[in-house]
């Protein structure tokens, strides 16, 4: 059955309009629009309704075709085989300029078409292959998969390639994308992105550009992240490799887009997917974060009991662990602690100043030990430190948390002056500290 369907699609993507008319005719379906509209009812029918009648039909319109075009040529009838067929054929007539694919020559093209202007789905490959697959994106939610990772291919040994590939939105995804609101002048939150990584199926790719990259869309190029300036001496200037927004660009209809990627090639093997994505910002994702990632208090505390442990192997005894209340990051007061569950350390950082800057340069990285702090990895620490000291004594700066933890906490400000907090939350000595574990 699956070879069926195989060669129903294979034969309808070769069919003109007039072919593609008598079949939707035959079952009774509208005959009316556009090419490519007439294929998507077409293919929907094979991939739905092939009934034994209607692909005796296609094979009937199919043969006629050949039939009619062999006995005019004087040559026999040949039937074209599926490799010869081109998502491409029907756009561009007149250009005698080579085509070239994202996808390698084996690729099942029909499917392909079918898949991105109606979401039908794959037949199942003959090979399968491991997947290429990117590294999800907390600034990104994706909402659909236009196009799988697929590789660059180059087609000759020129260095300057390029790849096109086209595809149409679906009304649902275009009604997603006005009804989006605007996250500054002329960029929605619902966006087409293009994504580009190396093609390595051992593990989830990060963005990675090729060489000499250029994005068109429709008839415009689109803009492309610039290089970072580098102020380090003899450092090349390094280039942020993140989604590619094409939907300014795009044709928000039924109309096919057509999207060319120039690469250069120069061994390395690239792939690209592209997504419906909604773009978040810091503040929505740090709303998720204190509705999903606040430790409780009481974890906290036994984190701390933890790391005040007496060790009766070690000759060392840790009388006191010292952690900071102002952020590594902008030198200000904690007003969301916050650190990586991976992380040893009770120091925190704030959790607003950390993600505004991940959102206009992403590293992940724990600005207290350097190491990666990737958005799902995220804690907001259970226990608070919110304070109202007097004018004169200055901020609170450090936190003490010692062998007195069962009855409290030491708390030093920026003179050097300790106090001590109980741990029903009434303040014991000078200052008007509240020791709080609420979230």
């Amino acid at each position: 059955m699956a070879a069926e369907l195989v060669e129903a699609k294979n034969m309808v993507m070769s069919f003109r309009v007039s072919d593609l008319q008598m079949l939707l005719g035959f079952v009774g379906r509208s005959k009316s629009g556009l090419k490519h509209e007439l294929v998507t009812r077409a293919l929907q029918l094979v991939q739905f309704d092939c009934s034994p009648e209607v692909f005796k039909k296609i094979k009937e319109l199919y043969e006629t075709r050949y039939a009619k075009k062999s006995s005019e040529s004087g040559q026999p009838q040949q039937h074209r085989p599926p490799e010869a067929l081109s998502i491409h054929s029907s756009y561009d007539r007149g250009s005698t300029v080579a085509r070239t694919s994202l996808s390698t020559p084996n690729i099942d093209y029909p499917a392909l078409y079918g898949k991105y202007l109606n979401g039908l789905g794959r037949l199942p490959p003959k090979v399968v292959k491991p997947e290429v697959r990117l590294v999800k994106l907390p600034f990104y939610t994706t909402l659909d998969e236009l196009l799988k990772p697929t590789e660059l291919v180059p087609q000759n040994s020129e260095k300057l390639q390029e790849s096109p590939c086209i595809f149409a939105l679906t009304p649902r995804q275009v009604e997603l994308i006005r009804n989006s609101r605007e996250l500054q002048a002329g960029v929605k939150s619902v966006q087409v992105v293009l994504r580009i990584c190396y093609t390595d199926t051992s593990s989830p790719q990060e963005d990675q550009y090729p060489p000499n990259i250029a994005v068109k869309v429709n008839h415009s190029y689109c803009s492309v992240p610039g290089y970072y300036p580098s102020n380090k001496p003899g450092v090349e200037p390094k280039r942020p490799c993140r989604p590619i927004n094409l939907t300014h660009l795009m044709y928000l209809s039924a109309a096919t887009n057509r999207i060319t990627v120039t690469w250069g090639n120069y061994g390395k093997s690239y792939s690209v997917g592209l997504y419906l994505v909604r773009q978040m910002t810091s503040a929505e994702l740090l709303q998720r974060l204190k509705t999903i990632g606040v430790k409780h208090p009481e974890l906290c505390k036994a984190l701390v009991k933890e790391k005040l442990r007496l060790d009766p192997d070690s000759e060392i005894a840790t009388t006191g662990v010292r952690v900071s209340l102002i952020c590594p990051l902008v030198k200000m007061r904690l007003s969301v602690p916050c650190r990586a569950e991976t992380c040893a350390h009770l120091q925190c950082f704030d959790a607003v100043f950390y993600l505004q800057m991940n959102e206009k340069k992403p590293t992940w990285m724990c600005p207290v030990c350097d190491k990666p702090a990737p958005y799902d990895q995220l804690i907001i620490d259970g226990i608070k430190l919110l304070y109202k000291l007097p004018d004169k004594t200055g901020c609170l700066r450090h936190a003490f948390f010692s062998h007195s933890f069962v009855k409290g906490l030491i708390l030093q400000d920026a003179e050097g002056a300790q106090y001590l907090t109980s741990s029903s939350q009434h303040i014991i000595s000078l200052g008007q500290m509240i020791l709080s574990a609420n979230h």
